[in-house]
């Protein structure tokens, strides 16, 4: 008699790196021939939690080393208290619970949420990984969604078309440390979207379509430049993890030369132990060099691999590519190639990353720098400076943005020629460099015009410049400098606060000698901290001219 097992089949949709191009996991989906057996399951939690075993046991059929997206309703957990036989289906199947996510889905509605907090927690401690998916499309309360802490946060497609909700969902999941994902892309525009909007991962039918055989390679365009975001303090290593081939550390060096042989795309194999922390790597040129020697094979067949091994290089989720750069660089130059193990907080390896992914993306950045660094100074152009104002708005950062110019330089240029100009303007810019402080930025827009962007704190430093005595072929000159203080609420975008400074550079600009002008977004009249008629140590209000 046919079960309905019998007309239930699977099919395999990769998990796309955004960063790397490669594929990052196999997300699980059932394909029931006949009838709706997941609405049936959406209603039956122990059907549910069958599904799930089914779909780890199809893909351990197919012997894929990459690590794996499993579905399970939110109502399943928060009846079950769990998936009850998954764990068993998971060491049967030679895999290790942090290799497996389980994708939370909705609905939400009705399902008791402290039920399936405790489950989650049960699960994590355990060792599976966390998503929530659904978000953008589905119910899930926010508050919900910040106390299940996901490892990672899948967002529909639908909700690139608010581009503003999705940079805040980055800034939540910064402060969870989850990775962002969207689901369901199919045009290259959405893609550039995704991109723009900071996500690290991606699925859909743009890359490659659910099949019954897991794919091995992946669609992925060209990135324009201006759609990849401009790095905070060095790219994350959590954009560059690639799946981790992984094998006990009682793994024999047969074993290991089986999983190498039967996956070229493979550089190393990783032995962990009984934690799935890394205790040995194992490089497969080395390795291979080794085993195919003059009686390599009668060696070290049947030996532990853990002697043709090295010490593992590993770095946290919370590395930049700097950090790892800098574990690469300690040993010897035999180990350069070498992958370098990402742990989590637990210290259980939860990916690699590769050299060459690290170095090609660190090149393009410092590539993509120096075009929009101005000549003269060698400073960063506006739209490193305003793209910088947009994702301080985004993560609800109050900062002052201030425009500094030169006063008179027409006349500096004419009366003491471009060359003391040119000289001047350098002057200036690195003043400025070594003025701000902490995490202020500094650009220069052309001419004699410079942006700074720092904390308000950080403005007393930016303003001994106005007080220096600057001059140009012998001749005496004034700075104006011109400060719009912005908050939460205060201005939308870059381009808001930049309305809001241009008036303000108007009124620095009419006051006589150095001057400085400080203003508020959403407020009116301005604060004259230098200039003809104020004094240094107090503050002048007058009203914003019309």
């Amino acid at each position: 008699m046919r079960t309905w097992t019998d007309a239930l089949r699977f099919a395999f949709q990769p998990v796309v790196n955004l960063t790397t191009g490669g594929i990052a996991a196999l997300e699980i989906l059932a394909r029931p021939e006949t009838g709706d057996i997941l609405a049936e399951a959406r209603r039956n939690p122990e059907l549910d939690g069958r599904l799930a075993v089914l779909a780890l046991r199809a893909a351990a059929r197919k012997e894929t080393l990459l690590p794996l997206h499993i579905n399970v309703f939110a109502a399943t957990l928060a009846d079950l208290g769990g998936i009850g036989p998954l764990p068993e289906a998971v060491r049967e199947a030679g895999r290790m619970p942090w290799e497996v996510t389980l994708d939370i889905v909705p609905p939400y509605t009705h399902v008791p949420q402290r039920a399936l907090l405790e489950a989650v927690a049960a699960l994590r401690g355990q060792g599976f990984r966390i998503s929530a998916d659904g978000i953008g499309d589905g119910d899930v309360p926010l508050r919900l969604l910040t106390d299940l802490s996901p490892d990672l946060v899948k967002l529909d497609a639908s909700l690139l078309a608010r581009p503003a909700a999705v940079r805040a969902m980055r800034t939540l999941c910064e402060e969870l440390g989850a990775l962002v994902a969207v689901e369901g892309v199919e045009t290259e525009l959405q893609y550039s979207a995704a991109l723009s909007a900071g996500a690290q991962l991606a699925q859909g039918e743009l890359f490659a379509p659910p099949a019954r055989i897991p794919v091995a390679e992946v669609y992925v365009p060209p990135p324009a430049p201006a759609a990849v975001p401009p790095p905070r303090s060095g790219p994350s290593v959590r954009e560059f993890v690639r799946p981790a081939a992984l094998l006990p550390v009682t793994a024999s060096a047969l074993q290991v030369r089986a999983l190498l042989t039967g996956s070229p795309d493979v550089s190393g194999v990783l032995l962990v132990d009984q934690t799935g922390a890394p205790v040995r790597s194992v490089h497969r040129s080395r390795f291979l060099l080794s085993m195919s020697g003059r009686y390599g094979h009668a060696l070290y067949a049947d030996r532990p691999a853990f002697k043709l091994g090295d010490a593992p290089r590993t770095v946290g989720v919370d590395a930049t590519a700097w950090e790892v750069l800098d574990v690469v660089a300690v040993g010897g130059p035999d180990r350069t190639s070498d992958d370098v193990a990402v742990v989590d907080r637990f210290g259980r390896c939860v990916g690699v990353v590769r050299l060459a992914d690290l170095v090609r993306a660190l090149a393009e950045t410092r590539v993509e720098e120096a075009a929009a660094l101005n000549p003269l100074t060698r400073l960063p152009g506006s739209d490193a400076i305003t793209g910088e104002v947009d994702r301080w708005l985004a993560d609800g950062r109050v900062f002052a943005l201030s425009w500094l110019d030169i006063d008179h330089f027409k006349q500096v240029n004419d009366g003491a020629g471009f060359a003391a100009g040119d000289e001047l303007i350098r002057s200036v810019g690195r003043a400025l460099q070594e003025a701000a402080v902490g995490h202020a930025r500094v650009g220069h827009i052309g001419g004699d015009d410079f942006l700074v962007l720092a904390d308000e704190a950080g403005l007393d430093a930016v303003a001994t410049l106005l007080d220096a005595p600057w001059s140009a072929g012998g001749r005496p000159v004034t700075l104006s400098l011109a400060t719009v203080v912005c908050g939460p609420g205060g201005v939308a975008d870059h381009r808001q606060a930049a309305a809001c400074l241009a008036p303000l550079k108007k009124a620095a600009k009419a006051l006589h000698g150095a001057s400085w002008v400080l203003g508020r977004a959403g407020l009116p009249g301005y604060e004259i901290r230098r200039g003809s008629g104020a004094y240094p140590a107090q503050a002048g209000y007058a009203a914003v001219e019309p």
